[in-house]
């Protein structure tokens, strides 16, 4: 198991730091929006070009309005790339209230736990 915390370990290229704009309307699932900037040749000046990201939030534990910090993880759904790495701000209910969020250990504990079910279930299926 040390191997593939390494793994993902070497995986995360960066974290980036953003503001919970929609939570709560999807299960397990929140909105991030990351702020940035892109310069424009025409008028020479930066303009502000924020990107959201839909992040993966395995316990619910995060609100609107909550600053986290969000790192790439292994594909969850269609569109869901990143997963929460830890709250840096909360809004609301404080930290302590709230479910937790898993560290990457536990994330990849439960992960290998639910593809060796799946194996598993699918031995089942050929064998009978």
């Amino acid at each position: 198991m040390s191997s593939q915390v390494a793994k993902a370990a070497r995986r995360v290229a960066h974290e980036l730091h953003g503001v919970v704009v929609s939570a709560g309307l999807m299960q397990k699932t929140v909105k991030v929006r990351v702020g940035g900037q892109k310069w424009n040749k025409v008028v020479n000046k930066w303009f502000p070009d924020p990107k959201h990201y839909l992040v993966h939030d395995p316990n619910s534990s995060l609100r609107t309005g909550d600053v986290v910090s969000i790192v790439p993880g292994w594909p969850t759904s269609r569109h869901k790339r990143h997963v929460v790495k830890h709250i840096i701000a909360p809004f609301g209910a404080p930290i302590n209230e709230r479910p937790p969020v898993p560290t990457l250990e536990e994330r990849i504990e439960d992960r290998e736990t639910k593809k060796a079910a799946k194996a598993e279930r699918r031995l089942s299926r050929t064998n009978s």
